[in-house]
């Protein structure tokens, strides 16, 4: 069955109409990789590939947006309490947070209607690692690296997954990442990054708890092979394929 095109693009939550059409007009849109000229094109989602700035519109109006968290924003489709990550991204109905990240925890969050995609990306037995860096309390230990690696002890009724941990020295690219109030901890020994393959819960906290140091700043800056792009403000979303 054909369908329009700037239909389409709006039935997957990738703006109203109107914001569609401009985005076509931008020749940001893309059909079979063919730059679409007309947002009343008339397409076969079963059969054409329909992509905006490069990423994949799925067929059945599946939609991923890459969220830069910002503190104060919690994983939730609807909060009593507190603003959700769900009011910074395009509105779809079907649409919620893949995994969560603490409400004071910043970084890359993705969003999408894709349930199978989002139980693949959270399933520790897919091995899909996550990546944070942290400001700790206190410089770390070299130790930290042997300990992770061989599973932490958080209170759980098993040990964490090996961990992959490194402290951050001045030529870390990791450190571009790091907001400006933290700069001078920079070369300190307490910028660190972590990769993990799980998402229990408050889990990076724990586990430098557990080996006694306290987070004090917190990031997540890739899931997967997606990485947080340096350029995306805390806030804001963009579509992306994280097949």
């Amino acid at each position: 069955m054909q369908m329009r095109l700037d239909k389409f693009l709006a039935d997957a939550g990738i703006g109203t109409r109107s914001e569609v059409k401009s985005i076509i007009k931008r020749k940001s849109v893309t059909i079979n990789g063919i730059c679409a000229a007309k947002p009343e094109t008339k397409i076969t989602p079963d059969a054409d590939e329909i992509a905006v700035n490069g990423s994949i519109v799925g067929m059945r109006g599946s939609v991923t947006y890459m969220l830069h968290k910002p503190a104060g924003y919690v994983c939730a489709v609807k909060d009593e309490c507190f603003p959700t990550v769900m009011e910074l991204v395009p509105q779809h109905r079907d649409l919620f947070p893949v995994g969560r990240l603490d409400k004071d925890t910043e970084g890359l969050l993705l969003i999408t209607n894709d349930g199978m995609m989002a139980h693949r990306m959270l399933s520790p037995r897919n091995h899909v690692d996550k990546t944070y860096l942290a400001v700790l309390e206190h410089p770390a230990e070299k130790e930290y690296a042997d300990l992770f690696s061989a599973g932490v002890d958080i209170g759980d009724e098993t040990p964490t997954l090996p961990g992959r941990f490194v402290i951050c020295d001045d030529n870390s690219r990791e450190l571009a990442y790091l907001p400006e109030e933290y700069c001078a901890c920079a070369g300190s020994g307490r910028v660190v990054h972590l990769t993990i393959q799980e998402g229990r819960y408050h889990q990076v906290k724990r586990m430098f708890q557990a080996v006694g140091n306290e987070v004090i700043y917190l990031k997540r800056l890739s899931f997967g092979a997606l990485v947080l792009p340096i350029s995306l403000k805390k806030g804001e979303a963009v579509l992306c394929n994280p097949q």
